[in-house]
């Protein structure tokens, strides 16, 4: 199968969720994507549960198409194995604290003079420098310093954190992996390669598109549950059925908004579509009183065939079963040797001819050790004696 990245080699030294969601994109699409493990732990996202095996759902979806290799980089035998395998690699990603690599002798720097073409993507929360760069964090700690999580939740409520990694994914991983592609894009120029800094807190500023530029250009800050796509406006809301479900509305536009008003029998509302914040309110709480008493099946039978854009707020045992969901494949059956046919979210990019594919299961651990060592030049006595030593 003809894949877009089947002759780019990367190394692979994050663990847990930005980085390795970051090399699994790229993975699905024909990189060689090694994971460096270290010998005594390896990523620790093998252990969470809950399990299928030995390693955990999400160690098993994040490293599909992978390899694994174990190596003590703190020894000075594990540094030159890593630098021999550096001058093979097309791309490092690593995931530190700005300072941890530089420290080993493996920064971006020394790795350049082993291998000048080399891509070198540095995923961190707060960046390379300024004053938070040396800071510890998580996905709630980049949310909150940029504003984000402070406009989470309902009008007068508190912040509430989403219930997926939004800087993780959208400000780390996904970023990362085009700033890996742009980097090699240029190096098919100019025969250099690079270092990528991916700040997670960078990432999820620049996702504020519908929010920041409003606020730079009036002044005027926006309150939580308050701005149009947050809860503001009645026409985009969430509304509880009569059966404790939910009922998604999305009718921004007036065409959907006028239909919506119509299926409610309430045609009256039709010009209250941009009425002020206050009467926004009170149309919320009408809104509310009338999505009650009705079930969410009675309601979408009422939406069907209609463009209100309405949607039931699906369980996830219904996302399994939906036919959008099913016909794009987004999830779909893997199979592994040792534990038969298990499930995991599918592909989310669609190209027409180079497509993407799931080619092989998540590695187990230091499962590429031997064969990588005996690519560089090993011997399978010096195999033995790096195991003994405690560098694979």
């Amino acid at each position: 199968m003809e894949m877009p990245l089947r002759s780019i080699r990367m190394l692979d030294l994050t663990r847990l969720l930005p980085g390795p969601y970051c090399t699994m994109l790229l993975a699905d699409f024909g990189a060689e994507v090694i994971k460096i493990e270290d010998p005594q732990i390896g990523d620790y996202a093998r252990w969470h549960g809950p399990k299928l095996g030995e390693e955990s759902a999400l160690f098993h979806s994040l490293n599909r198409n992978k390899k694994s290799f174990c190596l003590d980089l703190k020894s000075e035998q594990g540094k030159d194995i890593f630098l021999q395998l550096v001058q093979t690699a097309d791309v490092v990603v690593e995931s530190f604290r700005p300072g941890v690599m530089d420290r080993l002798g493996l920064g971006y720097e020394a790795l350049a003079k082993v291998n000048p073409k080399l891509i070198y993507c540095a995923v961190t929360g707060y960046g390379q420098d300024g004053p938070y760069s040396a800071f510890p964090g998580h996905d709630i700690n980049y949310l909150s310093y940029t504003g984000f999580l402070d406009l989470q939740g309902e009008r007068g409520g508190r912040p509430v954190v989403p219930a997926v990694q939004i800087a993780d994914i959208g400000g780390g991983s996904l970023m990362a992996a085009v700033g890996i592609l742009l980097a090699l894009q240029a190096r098919a120029r100019t025969q250099k390669g690079q270092f990528v800094d991916i700040s997670m807190m960078d990432g999820v500023v620049s996702w504020m598109q519908t929010i920041l530029p409003d606020y730079l250009a009036t002044g005027r800050p926006p309150r939580r549950g308050e701005s149009m796509l947050a809860g503001g406006r009645a026409c985009y809301g969430v509304y509880e059925t009569a059966d404790q479900r939910f009922l998604a509305v999305g009718a921004l536009e007036p065409k959907f908004w006028e239909t919506f008003c119509r299926i409610i029998q309430r045609p009256d509302w039709i010009f209250r579509l941009e009425a002020p914040l206050d009467e926004q309110e009170k149309l919320k709480e009408e809104i509310s009183s009338i999505i009650k008493t009705r079930t969410l099946s009675e309601w979408m039978d009422a939406f069907k065939n209609q463009e209100a854009c309405v949607s039931p707020v699906l369980q996830l045992e219904e996302v399994q079963a939906d036919r959008q969901i099913k016909h794009r494949q987004m999830i779909v059956d893997v199979e592994h040797p040792a534990l038969g046919t298990i499930q995991q979210p599918g592909i989310p990019i669609q190209l027409l001819d180079t497509k993407g594919a799931i080619r092989s299961p998540a590695p187990s651990w230091g499962e590429h050790t031997k064969e990588l060592l005996l690519e560089l030049g090993f011997t399978e006595e010096q195999i033995t004696q790096l195991k003994k030593e405690n560098t694979i």
